[in-house]
């Protein structure tokens, strides 16, 4: 239901998502779980999620930090190694502790340093997944210290991605966060067995906010923000309701600290604001009547889960985000701080 001045849409998902541990875990959960009735839960942790055991605990440490009475659902994902055992990780989906495994090309990203050297080590696991129709998520960018960090995901597409569709062609592939013109052409030019996510600081700025007013920290993400033509082919792209694409804010907390220092962390925090970040991407581009297929029903389409039962409301009331959010004695900078968007969630059901 839309008017002028309010939009209900059914419960969205976030369909990426780092949330930490301890303090962090604590701070940040209640953010998307206002919002979000499920999130798949990135494995990146600096003791990755490697087993279905340990996908059951870090599962429980999640819950315990949802607020009583609130409707939230994590779901897990398997860190892929060179060593992954096949067996567990298919044990582990028929139990329901895993819903996708992901795949980062080993030194990618943050916590990335386990991760897969040679797509050939998890042949086996990639011929399981296959057969059982779990999802790999992939961090498409490759790692080679020749190939310029701008052009990464489009090597990744070529070097990569192409031969994986064509060797495991059953294989349910989710291109995760993507940033380029090249990933939006390409997964609309494949079949039904591959989709993508994309961030909200993907579709509001390019890659000259890394350097307004000096060098920015807090624009710093892995895959890098691009050129202009990238943004605007994403915006397209989303608002366009096409469905293989959906909402994933690849929201990553770091401490303030931790970002503004030398060899600064990769990760921009959108969670605080997600849900409205996007829909003033589409009230911009005038097509909020398609933010309901982005956020709400193409990500469970393609995962094979029910969409939610809930509805959420967004109305046109100036939302302001904070420049700071307390842990402890730490802060953290969400995406866009201090900056006033032009929705607010007003009714989360």
């Amino acid at each position: 239901m839309m008017t002028d001045k309010q939009l209900t849409i059914i419960q969205p998902d976030d369909w990426h998502l780092h949330v930490r541990g301890g303090d962090v875990l604590k701070t940040v959960m209640p953010y998307t779980a206002r919002t979000f009735a499920r999130a798949i839960i990135m494995p990146n942790l600096k003791n990755p999620v490697t087993t279905a055991a340990r996908a059951r605990t870090y599962r429980d440490e999640i819950m315990a930090c949802v607020q009583d009475g609130v409707n939230f659902t994590p779901l897990m994902t398997s860190y892929l190694t060179d060593d992954t055992d096949a067996f567990d990780l298919e044990q582990g989906f028929a139990a329901g502790y895993f819903t996708a495994a992901k795949l980062y090309p080993a030194g990618a990203t943050t916590n990335s340093e386990n991760g897969v050297t040679d797509i050939k080590n998890i042949s086996t696991a990639l011929r399981v997944m296959e057969r059982i129709g779990m999802p790999l998520l992939v961090h498409g960018e490759v790692t080679d210290e020749n190939v310029d960090i701008f052009d990464r995901e489009a090597v990744f597409i070529e070097r990569i991605l192409t031969p994986l569709m064509n060797n495991y062609p059953a294989l349910k592939i989710v291109f995760e966060h993507i940033t380029t013109k090249d990933a939006v052409d390409f997964v609309v030019g494949e079949n039904n067995n591959i989709a993508a996510t994309v961030t909200p600081h993907h579709l509001m700025v390019n890659r000259n906010a890394l350097f307004k007013g000096g060098l920015n920290p807090h624009m710093y993400c892995l895959p890098v923000i691009k050129r202009e033509r990238h943004r605007l082919a994403l915006r397209d792209i989303v608002t366009s309701g096409h469905k293989r694409f959906f909402l994933g804010t690849d929201s990553a907390p770091h401490f303030t600290r931790d970002k503004e220092t030398n060899c600064g962390c990769a990760g921009i925090f959108s969670s605080y604001s997600a849900l409205e970040l996007y829909a003033q991407v589409f009230g911009e581009e005038n097509a909020l009547e398609n933010l309901e297929a982005f956020a709400s029903l193409n990500g469970p389409e393609f995962y094979g889960l029910p969409v939610n039962e809930k509805r959420v409301t967004l109305s046109r009331v100036p939302y302001v985000i904070p420049n700071a959010i307390d842990v402890g004695r730490d802060q953290i900078q969400p995406f866009m701080a201090g900056e006033t968007l032009n929705w607010s969630v007003t009714d989360n059901g």
